[in-house]
């Protein structure tokens, strides 16, 4: 455990409870009556999806208390903003803007867990699938982002929070390689791809946002 460890998985946790926050405080998926839903429910059921397939060795393996309490809030949290989304708040939704393709994603991230992972066993392919999958999980979020040209801005402090825990992540295996000579290749080059397809966002993030001025995108003519 390092300083940049804890910090990013606090940055993490807020993320996701940022948008429990939202959902439950409008008491609907719909955001503010100006815009259309912000929260695409592809990346959250994506994200989940992530938290399974990455925590299946809770049954199997303890590191310590922290590791397991974090993973058991990580699904519990996961799983609740799936919960209502699709059920308690699912006639909410602008299907027409959250209509990015999951296949287009989930394909290539299946087929690239069975070619390039550490050992070729169950648990050991649905982590690496965890690890690809993350990396483009926020893919169909910027996509909704894109096609709607603008986002309320707890749906940007929501991105913030999850950019900067990718960021802190890239510290922290920085930080292992020079202290214990860790290196894990699939994470670290997954990790880095995710961080980049932050980058453009960070930047609207500082010089809109942050000014308090609302996150908006030039519409194609």
């Amino acid at each position: 455990m390092n300083i940049f460890r804890i910090l990013g998985d606090v940055s993490h946790l807020l993320a996701i409870i940022i948008l429990l926050l939202k959902i439950l405080k409008s008491k609907s998926c719909a955001g503010d009556s100006s815009l259309v839903w912000q929260m695409s429910h592809n990346t959250c059921a994506l994200f989940a999806l992530v938290f399974t397939t990455r925590y299946l060795d809770l049954f199997t393996t303890f590191i310590s208390v922290y590791n397991t309490v974090m993973k058991v809030i990580f699904l519990l949290c996961a799983y609740v903003t799936v919960y209502m989304i699709y059920m308690k708040f699912r006639k909410t939704f602008d299907s027409e803007n959250d209509s990015f393709r999951l296949e287009f994603l989930l394909v290539p991230v299946t087929g690239l867990s069975f070619l390039e992972n550490h050992s070729f066993t169950p648990l050991e392919i649905l982590w690496t699938f965890s690890i690809y999958l993350e990396s483009v999980a926020i893919l169909p979020q910027l996509f909704m982002i894109s096609k709607t040209g603008e986002a309320e801005t707890i749906t940007t402090h929501y991105l913030f929070f999850l950019g900067l825990y990718r960021a802190l992540y890239i510290a922290n295996w920085v930080w292992r390689y020079y202290t214990e000579n860790f290196y894990d290749q699939i994470a670290v080059v997954s990790g880095v791809v995710q961080t980049i397809f932050y980058c453009d966002f960070f930047y609207l993030y500082v010089t809109k946002v942050l000014k308090g001025k609302k996150l908006s995108l030039p519409m194609p003519v």
